[in-house]
């Protein structure tokens, strides 16, 4: 082989390293930015089940108020369910797995049965007639309120769940991404080390390839 094959094979050889570790570099950070994604994806999944479960608490509570301010806290109430409408509708439209539609639809059952019987209260309640009201919501209305609490509550410990295993997802994807690049530097350090060594050799080379060499003869006079 040539020296100047031989030495650019090696240049080859070095680039191809430095290549490698580049190529893993961008490939590492594309595959976390996805794992990040899904990281914040599941946050916010999280974080709109525990919405939920907060507003069925919050809309509960102002109706018991209601019922012993002689309506007085309704429109609270009627402003505390508008929320929970709106954060169902859009929990219902970005938790789509079956699991998470299942116990959406639980929760909607639920709800829908305790509005139905809070018109019956709050007509109740416009009669004059509280004992009727006390009993509605202390006794049927108290079991709609923990049928939908229950569903958030088993709601929002599926997200933690996935939550907590899409962060370990993405904790091992750092890892290995690390790992890789460390590996891609230490084989592209490797061959550019083989390049220097076959510089310096070619050099070597070429020195005594120059000592070797019989001197130019001088012109005649």
């Amino acid at each position: 082989m040539t020296i100047r094959a031989k030495l650019a094979t090696a240049i080859v050889v070095a680039v191809t390293g430095l290549a490698l570790t580049a190529g893993v570099g961008i490939w590492g950070m594309n595959s976390l930015g996805d794992k990040f994604d899904d990281v914040r994806t599941a946050g916010e999944a999280q974080a709109l089940a525990l919405e939920l479960k907060y507003d069925i608490t919050d809309f509960n509570g102002w109706q018991t108020a209601y019922g012993y301010d002689n309506g007085g806290s309704r429109p609270i109430f009627l402003r505390s369910v508008e929320r929970f409408r709106d954060d169902l509708a859009t929990a219902k439209a970005e938790l789509t797995s079956p699991a998470e539609q299942k116990l959406l639809g639980d929760i909607e059952q639920a709800f829908n049965a305790f509005m139905a019987l809070d018109v019956v209260a709050y007509r109740a309640l416009q009669n004059g007639n509280t004992q009727e009201v006390k009993r509605l919501f202390l006794g049927p209305e108290i079991r709609n309120f923990q049928r939908a609490a229950d569903g958030a509550e088993q709601l929002a410990t599926l997200e933690a769940g996935r939550a907590a295993a899409t962060e370990k997802t993405f904790e091992d994807a750092q890892t290995d991404a690390l790992r890789l690049l460390i590996l891609a530097s230490i084989v592209a350090a490797v061959l550019v080390a083989l390049l220097l060594v076959t510089a310096f050799d070619l050099a070597r080379a070429a020195e005594r390839t120059l000592a070797e060499s019989p001197p130019p003869e001088e012109p005649a006079a």
